[in-house]
């Protein structure tokens, strides 16, 4: 994993009476063992992919409670793990990132939320809206709608996010059906405190088996006739459970203020934002007591009509805080003020912007504007308006001065095996021509960023194969798909190769074996050379294609440039119709890094011999056009003024950071570059022979560089 957090997972036994320090996603972990699960389950994820790595590091203390972890090769198979609380008192939570994972996970959540759950069942989901977000921008909230799933969005206080996962288990028994927990990146990485609980170890678990299966009932299955009666059961029954038991925990929080003729609501997770915002205009203090009352809705859906008809009346405007679009919580807010007749202007978008992130800006531009068109009784407007003019000034003098900023955009890391992999299919393109390119979710998603600039269309994880279904059939040359061994496993086996294979596509797939799902922190997969229990899984990528019939299949070593050339104008000029398979390996290098400096330093301390592969350029014979730079894209390659006074160029540079892949040499040699790369060892406790090897090399260059003086 990407960060270990043996440290942080002491704390997950406390117990009632002490006090619980850590960052939210921990905090979420503790609440889980103090609800008494059954079992979890999971895909990584931003930003709650250290929930299941912290599942996974604790699990000497779940198997003392008797709680079943498992690593699910896709969110499908993960939400699917619910099934178990359908028929039998089981409390279970799985976890994902949204909103790609719930897409993919959403067949078997609709057949889940249609017969309901007896036991409770909640899916953790990192809500990746804005904050720099790697994915689509849309929100779980309309997988919540349609499905009849409760959605709870807690402010960013481990108070109450503790309280809302605990209580969303209960929620979720009581309506009888699926609980939805939305984290943002500020919920999972907030730090706090708070009153710890015991433990709770589940009634039924490993350590406690039910004794059997429960009476056949039709009605528990998710198909018709009975889905007809479940429809009407969400509606009749399970809405109103939800609604009565919300109301009755105070799941959703009003704080007053003295500006009463006017409300803010806003959805839990932006809570913060929104009173830092206040604050920032001067209408509340650093600890969050406001001058104008706010509706927390820690529980997005549903809405508490009662509640809702409460807090707006007698006010003559609300402000709805809620990012993106559709404006569901606004158009229901809107409904149920309009259906008691109750005339409170709702004001939301417009005020605040229709679609991205509500940075604070974006909340005080907002808020200034709806308090000036609302105009409390008690507010001087025109002292805030000039307040978040001055507030917002900073932002076009800043853009004046400094002018537009360079772009930034996220690259692969240095010796990264995936790079020399489009450093060859760059060189080949050089011959054979462009062709279309299907990218994929993962690390090699950064090859559509400069200096390779390929891919044509991302259409999800493990798709990149299916997404080329269509063009090879269209296109005057062979499509090429690019496809990480995490995005084989969790769905490009099936969408991809087998589709393609029973469809006879003509085309060539590129799949990147590292070893781990990297882009998530470095998690084991089916084909990990290792697993969270030690041992090898024992599935191969290589023997898989072959089982399912891939005739064309090549293993090359990624950093061999040269030869991953030669194998892709193979493949590209092949007469051979059907699918042609390259498994590009090489194992992901911040893994490797770790391991080979933990060795290392066992070494240097029992004071064995260890050496260090460095790559340099020679300053005499670089001629400064930066091909190389220009082919390879690593961070450690630079540029730097050439020592000879009558060459105005820079000449490249390998600096500090070079991890001694060798990708620098092999690209020069692939593209018949200037020979200006070198290769040296750093050798620590050096050996008799290295010691008598360096003293003869000296004295031979020595011998050497006094003929050419001399000449």
């Amino acid at each position: 994993m990407e960060r270990s957090f043996r440290k942080e997972v002491q704390s997950l036994k406390l117990g009632a009476g002490e006090t619980f320090r850590g960052e939210g996603i921990l905090a979420v972990t503790k609440a889980l063992l103090q609800s008494g699960v059954s079992y979890v389950g999971g895909y990584q994820g931003a930003p709650i992919s250290h929930l299941l790595d912290v599942m996974v590091e604790a699990e000497d203390l779940l198997a003392e409670l008797g709680v079943h972890v498992e690593t699910c090769t896709n969110e499908a198979s993960a939400a699917a793990m619910l099934g178990a609380s359908i028929n039998y008192p089981l409390r279970g939570a799985v976890t994902w990132k949204s909103i790609v994972g719930t897409n993919v996970a959403a067949d078997a959540l609709s057949n889940l939320a249609s017969p309901g759950v007896i036991g409770g069942a909640m899916i953790i989901i990192g809500e990746d809206y804005g904050e720099g977000a790697s994915v689509i921008q849309e929100r779980s909230i309309a997988y919540a709608l349609k499905s009849s799933m409760w959605l709870l969005d807690p402010r960013p206080d481990l108070p109450t996010i503790v309280r809302l996962v605990e209580q969303g288990f209960a929620l979720s028994e009581a309506s009888h059906a699926p609980v939805m927990l939305e984290l943002r990146i500020r919920a999972c990485h907030v730090t706090g405190e708070f009153a710890a609980k015991d433990n709770v170890s589940p009634a039924f678990s490993g350590n406690n088996r039910l004794p059997g299966p429960p009476r056949f009932d039709y009605a528990r299955l998710a198909h018709p006739p009975v889905t007809f009666i479940q429809e009407r059961r969400k509606v009749e029954e399970r809405l109103p459970a939800a609604q009565a038991f919300v109301a009755r925990e105070k799941l959703n929080e009003v704080f007053g203020g003295d500006l009463a003729d006017v409300g803010i609501v806003t959805l839990g997770g932006l809570y913060n934002s929104t009173l830092r915002a206040l604050e920032r205009l001067g209408l509340a203090d650093v600890f969050g007591k406001a001058r104008v009352p706010v509706y927390c809705l820690n529980v997005a859906y549903p809405l508490v009509p009662d509640e809702v008809k409460r807090f707006c009346l007698g006010k003559r405007a609300v402000l709805v805080v809620e990012e993106g679009y559709p404006d569901y919580v606004e158009q229901m807010i809107n409904v149920e003020l309009r259906r008691a007749d109750i005339q409170t202007r709702v004001l939301g978008k417009g005020m605040l912007p229709s679609a991205g992130e509500y940075s604070s800006e974006a909340l005080i531009d907002g808020l200034a504007a709806f308090l000036a068109e609302t105009r409390p009784a008690g507010l001087d407007v025109a002292a805030l308006a000039a307040r978040a003019r001055a507030l917002l000034a900073h932002k076009p003098a800043a853009a004046e001065a400094v002018g537009p900023l360079p772009p930034r955009p996220p690259t692969f890391c240095t010796g990264c095996p995936e790079r020399p992999v489009f450093s060859a299919l760059k060189l080949a393109q050089r011959e054979l021509g462009p062709t279309h390119i299907s990218a994929d979710i993962g690390c090699h998603a950064f090859a559509t960023f400069a200096p390779f600039s390929m891919g044509n269309s991302i259409l999800g994880y493990g798709m990149s194969l299916a997404s080329a279904a269509a063009v090879g059939p269209n296109l005057d040359r062979r499509p090429i798909a690019v496809m990480g061994d995490g995005g084989f496993w969790h769905n490009g086996v099936i969408t991809g190769v087998a589709s393609n294979l029973f469809n006879k596509g003509d085309g060539i797939l590129i799949v990147m074996q590292n070893g781990y799902t990297s882009a998530t922190g470095l998690q084991y997969m089916p084909s990990s050379a290792a697993s969270r229990q030690g041992a090898a899984p024992g599935m191969d990528i290589e023997r898989t294609l072959a089982a399912l019939g891939v005739k064309w299949l090549r293993k090359v070593r990624t950093y061999g440039v040269a030869t991953m050339v030669a194998t892709l104008k193979e493949a590209m000029r092949s007469a051979e119709r059907g699918l042609k398979v390259i498994i590009a390996d090489g194992e992901c290098q911040l893994a490797r890094q770790r391991r080979v400096r933990a060795e290392d330093a066992g070494r240097l301390a029992r004071g064995e011999r260890v050496v260090r592969t460095r790559y340099g350029v020679d300053d005499a014979i670089c001629t400064g056009d930066h091909s190389c730079i220009r082919l390879s894209g690593c961070p450690s390659l630079s540029v730097k003024p050439s020592p000879d006074p009558l060459r105005s160029d820079p000449v490249a540079t390998v600096i500090e950071t070079c991890v001694g892949c060798g990708l620098c040499g092999e690209v020069a040699h692939a593209a018949v570059l200037c020979p200006s790369f070198y290769r040296a060892e750093v050798i620590r406790n050096p050996s008799r022979f290295d010691r008598f090897a360096h003293r003869l090399r000296r004295r031979v260059i020595g011998l050497l560089g006094g003929r050419e003086a001399a000449a």
